[in-house]
Order: structure tokens, then C-alpha cells, then sequence
């Protein structure tokens, strides 16, 4: 019954910066495990950055320094603030949610992630 909905890609120029959203509907949106994920043309995807119940992060090493995961429970939406953008991050990004039991620890990309967004595609040219 949950339900996600990104906005905010579009096209860009390599160095430029995007904002992604994610309103999320249905269930208790504070207890879940929150996560932006992508896949490229051809390839398999990817996380990008998740963020837990009380805001610890995790990024994968190609986006750190240029991309912030952040949300805001009081509005049930989730943000993907990403800045000097590579051609390379090109892709469909996709909002996805978990049901998590703790309060506290990070969100590991590698869980099982149960709720998912029709995804937003970001293109980046050179």
C-alpha cells in the first residue's frame, strides 16, 4: 500500500547540479529505511545513497562529496541533492523504502528493499 513517486530529473551539463524528490504515501514513513538507487543504460543497478530513521547515511564511493541523501518526516518526502554531476551519472534513479525495526544504524544498499518508485531519469551530457 506504500506508495513512491520521484520528481526532478531532467537534462544537464557535465558540473551542473539536479534535485530529486520523493513523496512517499501509505504506511508510517518515519520507520522506514529510505533509498535512492540507478541503473544505466545496459547495466545493472546500483545504489546510490540510503539514509536511516534518524538521518545516518551511506554513499557509494562514486558519489560521495558531490551527492546528499536527506529527508524530512514531517512532509513524508525523501531529497537527492546531487552537484557537480559526471556524464557517467547518467541514468534511471529510482526512490526506494524498507520497513526498518530500529531507530538508530545505517541502512545497508544490500537489503531487501520492498517499496519502489516508477523512477526519474537524469541525463547528464559531456
Amino acid at each position: 500500500q506504500v506508495q513512491l513517486v520521484e520528481s526532478g530529473g531532467g537534462s544537464v551539463q557535465a558540473g551542473g547540479s539536479l534535485r530529486l524528490s520523493c513523496a512517499s504515501s501509505g504506511g508510517i514513513y518515519s520507520r522506514f529505511c529510505m533509498g535512492w538507487f540507478r541503473q544505466a543504460p545496459g547495466k545493472e543497478r546500483e545504489g546510490v545513497a540510503t539514509i536511516s530513521r534518524d538521518g545516518s547515511t551511506v554513499y557509494a564511493d562514486s558519489v560521495k562529496g558531490r551527492f546528499t541523501i536527506s529527508r524530512d518526516n514531517a512532509r513524508n518526502t525523501l531529497t537527492l541533492q546531487m552537484d557537480n554531476l559526471k556524464p557517467e551519472d547518467t541514468g534511471m534513479y529510482y526512490c526506494a523504502a524498507r520497513v526498518s525495526l530500529w531507530t538508530s544504524g545505517r541502512c545497508a544498499m544490500s537489503d531487501e528493499y520492498n517499496y519502489w518508485g516508477q523512477g526519474t531519469q537524469v541525463t547528464v551530457s559531456s
